[in-house]
């Protein structure tokens, strides 16, 4: 495990209290345990750095410790970054860093997919998975044997194997692949939060790759503040500021950020400080990956968020799909009635596919479902019913038994 300097751990301190934290909240924040943390405040308290707020019961970052931060706070480098999983999202992913100039390395449980990563991309092989700034996740979330339900056994032993041969604290871990709500904060126990954990859902698509690549906007939660600001550095080298009542962030251009993880601050006397605590130019060189990213206050959110949008998908194409259905009992040609109700502006009627609705959508949508024990959607239960039903209809329409004639008149989707 890599020992923090104390300049690091005081950064991390300073910005844990920005808004005010009671020493629970700092020691939590700042990965010490209680003795260290009572050293330290004693320390900036005494410098003047950090005061307590009797009245509230919180310390607080003073005008002179924010002041410090701003100045000594360089952002912290990314560079040497691994891609966890090398298939149809892995290694668009992969290709697209490695463009950006992080020294991009790869590892996958099949060698054929490794051997493709490294011929084809040039991605390194990675053999272990200890030094690194960040690890990126993209991970198959489905059964082995079952592409249709979701399983992240698969994920967590790649986090339990990250957890043992991880050096670098305070590394960034963003999981890309979709999983249920609630797995960021249980990858976040597993690495003993040592590792910063951030949730970054995919929304590249393989068939308009151009259109809906590795660099579209998404959505980004952390496991905590400092999480979240690690991954919008990296991601496009902005703060989250997070802002309920100001919706999405789109910003390219690259701010002074605070203390995304602790950050290396040279041991040097300034005279503005007693402490002898130094101050450092921020760096505003540093490579990111350029995507426009929208930050959400809760890592939940982000996670629901990509199942969410994948349930959305799967209704409007089991309505299409049960469109279908109803044409053919009703001797109506489908797809001069879809072109007919596509004729209005805010109508979309999709196109449904002959085998139905994907995997990735389907187990996704069981993903959603499975998050509330309470409650449980009506119209996501109906959608998949109408699904299996036109599941039913085009196996039968490929074998050409037990239809009427108007059905078997009008098989062309």
């Amino acid at each position: 495990m890599k020992t923090r300097s104390p300049d690091q751990t005081i950064a991390s301190i300073l910005h844990s209290a920005l808004d005010g934290a009671t020493k629970t909240k700092i020691m939590y924040m700042s990965f010490i345990t209680y003795d260290q943390l009572n050293e330290y405040l004693s320390l900036l308290v005494e410098k003047g750095l950090i005061e307590y707020k009797e009245g509230e019961r919180l310390y607080r970052t003073t005008e002179k410790g924010v002041n410090f931060l701003h100045r000594s706070e360089k952002a912290t480098e990314f560079n040497k970054v691994l891609i966890v999983g090398l298939g149809q999202l892995g290694l668009p992913v992969a290709n697209y860093v490695k463009e950006k100039g992080f020294d991009a390395y790869g590892y996958d449980i099949s060698p054929l997919a490794m051997d493709r990563a490294e011929k084809q991309v040039g991605i390194k092989i990675a053999n272990d998975f200890s030094d690194f700034d960040v690890y990126i996740l993209c991970v198959s979330t489905h059964k082995p044997d079952d592409i249709f339900t979701p399983q992240i056994e698969g994920l967590l032993s790649i986090v339990e194997r990250i957890s043992t041969e991880a050096k670098r604290d305070g590394a960034l871990v963003s999981i890309e692949s979709t999983i249920p709500k609630g797995t960021s904060n249980k990858v976040f126990e597993i690495l003993n939060h040592r590792l910063h954990v951030a949730h970054a859902p995919h929304r590249w698509y393989a068939l308009e790759e151009k259109e809906h690549g590795v660099n579209q906007l998404r959505v980004v939660g952390g496991t905590s503040d400092c999480c979240l600001e690690a991954a919008m550095q990296f991601y496009n080298g902005t703060s989250s500021t997070f802002a309920p009542s100001s919706g999405t962030s789109n910003s390219t251009t690259t701010t002074t950020t605070i203390a995304f993880r602790p950050n290396d601050i040279s041991e040097s006397n300034n005279p503005q400080y007693s402490s002898g605590l130094s101050l450092s130019s921020f760096n505003e060189t540093r490579k990111t990956l350029g995507i426009p990213m929208h930050p959400v206050s809760k890592i939940e959110i982000a996670e629901l968020s990509k199942i969410i949008e994948n349930a959305h998908r799967y209704l409007q194409i089991a309505f299409a799909e049960d469109l279908y259905l109803y044409s053919q009992s009703s001797n109506i040609h489908f797809a001069e009635l879809r072109d007919a109700l596509n004729t209005k502006w805010n109508v979309n009627i999709l196109q449904p596919r002959e085998e139905g609705i994907g995997n990735c959508v389907t187990k996704d949508t069981k993903m959603f479902l499975q998050s509330s024990k309470s409650i449980k959607s009506k119209i996501l239960t109906a959608a998949i019913e109408a699904d299996q039903d036109y599941r039913r209809l085009r196996a039968e329409l490929e074998k050409g038994i037990n239809l009427p004639d108007n059905v078997r008149n009008n098989q062309k989707i």
